[in-house]
């Protein structure tokens, strides 16, 4: 059964797959610094939604939805669109490069997760494990 994008649900099981994720545990052995990811309204998304995801050494000791981008401290923002957070959940956008190109906006230190492509791309390939409804039909 899907797993409503926009719920407390979801970042769990985020973290779930993260911690068990041996890939994960390699590629951010060294990792240090938790994210609040900012989902933004769009054209098929009205709401605004703020994801916590603690992570620290490949592991997510917490994760929840949270209220606004400053309920809890996280070392990171990343602000974008629903349909960009789809395409990157759904694995049609790079991370990084979306970083690059700005389509997803960070606040914190870039240069530090530059130094860790391969973890975000375990985070990605963790995201594409849940199986996600957006609320309508996957998008082309």
């Amino acid at each position: 059964m899907a797993i409503k994008f926009d719920s407390n649900e979801w970042t769990k099981e985020l973290s779930r797959q993260l911690n068990e994720s041996k890939d994960c545990e390699r590629s951010a052995k060294d990792w240090e610094g938790d994210f609040i990811s900012m989902v933004e309204p769009d054209d098929s998304f009205r709401g605004q939604v703020f994801l916590y995801l603690g992570l620290l050494h490949g592991k997510s000791p917490d994760a929840a939805m949270v209220a606004s981008e400053t309920e809890r401290k996280a070392e990171f923002t990343i602000r974008a669109p629903f349909g960009t957070w789809r395409k990157v959940i759904e694995g049609k956008l790079d991370p990084i490069q979306a970083m690059m190109t700005g389509k997803l906006k960070l606040r914190g230190n870039l240069m530090k997760v530059m130094r860790y492509p391969k973890a975000a791309k375990e985070i990605i390939t963790c995201c594409s494990k849940i199986p996600t409804d957006f609320g309508d039909q996957p998008q082309k």
